[in-house]
């Protein structure tokens, strides 16, 4: 896997760039705001100072862009790990918006009881919370990462949906 380095420049007066080159040589990255507005940037290719794209995104926004981005990463990186393990799957579970269990918590699931399904991790915009406990209470948008059989993570899946 490479290594990625991401460049943090001060704005003084509004805020922080982080930012990284890609492939092509632009760079892509977050204005993060002194007033908290992120914005999503990308670079121009002749000149990594200039912007050829802007895009203001809302704190949600940028929590399901994060999610969208880093979920995926973390979900291979557990398969990978688990392929040589016959039987045992890694699933993103989603907590959508009207979820029974939109502002409760892991043990109100009772997931590893009724399926035997683990929750390894949460990824709540863009942050990862490694082994929530049965106290971690969830919220819209969040996603589960959860290990078990393909019946116990569809199980878990219809659970997390209709309660």
């Amino acid at each position: 896997m490479g290594y990625v380095n991401v460049e943090v420049t001060p704005l003084p007066g509004i805020g922080v760039r982080k930012d990284f080159a890609i492939g092509n040589g632009r760079r892509v990255g977050v204005v993060t705001q002194r007033d908290g507005k992120i914005e999503l940037i990308v670079s121009k290719s002749d000149d990594p100072d200039a912007c050829l794209a802007s895009l203001p995104l809302t704190a949600e926004e940028a929590g399901a862009l994060a999610n969208l981005l880093g979920a995926p990463q973390l979900v291979a990186q557990l398969t990978e790990e688990h392929r040589e393990l016959p039987g045992i799957n890694t699933k993103q579970l989603p907590i959508k918006a009207g979820s029974p269990f939109d502002g409760r918590t892991l043990g109100d699931t009772a997931i590893r009881t009724r399926t035997g399904v683990s929750v390894v991790a949460v990824m709540r915009a863009g942050q990862v919370h490694p082994s929530p406990t049965p106290d971690f209470t969830f919220t819209a948008g969040d996603l589960l990462v959860a290990v078990g059989t393909a019946e116990g993570l569809e199980a878990a899946f219809k659970i997390l949906k209709h309660g």
